[in-house]
């Protein structure tokens, strides 16, 4: 008879174990509560210190006099480009018309997700005009590597959002390159997707092309306002500003009844006090008055607090990832937003790593656990971020997707259910026994642990045997085997021309610019 290790051996060296597929829902419906950091005590004197400074210091509305001529009109002190608020406008506005949920539509509607309240939504990373594979290393990315990634969110049950700017297509011209994004997500994922913000005529673009793709199913029938199908990213230009360019999309798209991010984008230290305490109050008055300037161009319009906060090293002034204090103020500022009453943004997969090593791994994940202890709604930049942002990772990208499908299962809690609860199965394995074989282990077995596409728990033997493969190199594997039995989701024929006449009739119409 074999001895009981002999036996574990033999089980282990079988190669990788069959799972289950995963059907994963539409988005995360977290049944754990939410971590506080602060009391009472503390939130009121940080709310206290942002109505200061929005009474006091003011906020810049910078290069848009229709922004300052309706700040004017509302009752705030209007000073050249400076606004100062009367102290509690900003959060009445909100508090008056935002929603604290709503539905992002996408155009399957078995994938639209719930912003808002006890759901977490997970998009991919955003803005990195490079990407990085292991074949290729690190280089400028393309439109070909922006359908790649886009391909790869549809297909991993981990990520619930399509996300927006996933890689700048450098190869084509910036002032035309929003057409080919967005039309990218709508062809080639079913998911939600985030709209182009880089000027308020892009953002039209972006919301015509919605309404072309949505057509007679645009309007939302119960309220008769248009149907919110995308969700896009407005970031303050911390300290204490907006600028035109940002101002123009947000006004676009709140008048259209799409939702914004309204962001604070803060590397501490250089764009906002070096204290967790000092970043707060600054941060929360900024989004306030982003927030609250939504309202005024469409009340209801929906918005989410957002907050993008980096520490950086004071020896050289780089941004630094994965450190203890973004982590405070993430889990500070998810509590006002409650407070507040409207869904919150933070989170990601942040690191500073050039490759996706264990610094990538640790940095990114103590980034990402806090977002979802913390109750954070929508997690822009889940999968992919490297170099600080500059680089989309594609083993990166794989790896991080793993991550969010362990903090989905940890976000379930503890099933309490009969079967959860499993006294069956210790009634009838009983003492000195084992549970493999028991009817309770062999109804559950394929479901009852999260399993790892990339991970290797084989026995050290079997890892030889099978090539002596790095994390990096197994996730290398598995997304180019994801491309290649990538399907296209179903779309209407008649929509997928009206949508490239639209962009073809728009392009012809203005000159190509990689000026802006």
């Amino acid at each position: 008879m074999p001895s009981p290790s002999r036996g574990r051996r033999n089980r282990r060296s079988r190669g990788k174990e069959e799972a289950a597929p995963v059907v994963a829902p539409a988005y995360i419906t977290r049944k754990i509560p939410e971590y506080e950091i602060l009391g009472e005590e503390g939130l009121a004197l940080i709310e206290a210190n942002a109505d200061k400074i929005l009474e006091e210091t003011g906020i810049d509305f910078k290069d848009d006099p229709d922004a300052l001529a309706m700040w004017k009109e509302a009752g705030a002190a209007v000073d050249g480009q400076r606004v100062r608020f009367p102290k509690g406008m900003c959060r009445k506005l909100i508090q008056d018309s935002a929603p604290a949920q709503y539905t992002q539509h996408a155009r399957n509607p078995a994938k639209s997700v719930e912003i808002g309240g006890k759901n977490t939504v997970l998009a991919p990373a955003y803005g990195s005009p490079f990407i990085q594979n292991m074949d290729e290393g690190r280089r400028y990315a393309t439109i070909e590597d922006f359908r790649n990634f886009v391909k790869l969110a549809y297909m991993t049950p981990h990520l619930h959002h399509s996300g927006g700017t996933v890689c700048e297509p450098v190869d084509l011209p910036v002032n035309k390159r929003h057409f080919d994004m967005i039309y990218t997500h709508m062809k080639y994922s079913d998911k939600p997707f985030m709209g182009s913000v880089t000027a308020g005529e892009r953002a039209q673009d972006t919301v015509d092309m919605c309404k072309i793709l949505f057509g007679d199913n645009y309007i939302d029938e119960a309220t008769g306002r248009p149907k919110t199908i995308t969700t896009s990213l407005i970031n303050a230009n911390s300290p204490m500003s907006f600028d035109d360019t940002m101002l123009g999309a947000l006004k676009v798209y709140a008048k259209n009844n799409q939702a914004c991010i309204v962001s604070p984008f803060i590397l501490a230290g250089a764009m906002s006090p070096v204290t967790v305490a000092g970043t707060c109050a600054q941060a929360l008055a900024e989004a306030l008055a982003g927030m609250a300037f939504a309202q005024l161009v469409n009340p209801g319009a929906p918005v989410i607090f957002g907050t993008f906060a980096s520490s950086m090293s004071m020896a050289s002034g780089a941004p630094t990832f994965g450190t203890p204090e973004p982590a405070l103020v993430l889990n500070v500022m998810a509590s006002l937003a409650r407070r507040l009453g409207v869904p919150f943004r933070s989170g990601g997969g942040f690191t500073g790593s050039k490759v996706p090593d264990a610094q990538s791994g640790y940095e990114s994940s103590n980034s990402l656990w806090p977002a979802i202890n913390a109750g954070v709604n929508f997690v822009l930049h889940t999968a992919g971020w490297m170099e600080g942002g500059l680089v989309m990772g594609y083993e990166k990208f794989i790896m991080d997707c793993d991550q969010a499908g362990m903090l989905a299962t940890y976000a379930k809690g503890v099933d309490l259910s009969e079967n959860g609860q499993a006294m069956d199965a210790i009634e009838e394995v009983g003492p000195g026994q084992h549970f493999l074989g028991c009817a309770h282990t062999q109804a559950n077995f394929r479901e009852a642990f999260y399993h790892s596409p990339i991970n290797d728990n084989n026995s050290f033997e079997k890892w030889k045997e099978d090539g002596e493969l790095s994390l990096e190199q197994r996730a290398n594997a598995y997304y180019q085997k994801q491309l290649k039995e990538y399907e296209l989701p179903e779309m209407d024929p008649a929509i997928d021309e009206a949508l490239i006449a639209f962009m073809d009739k728009r392009k012809a119409s203005f000159p190509d610019s990689n000026i802006s």
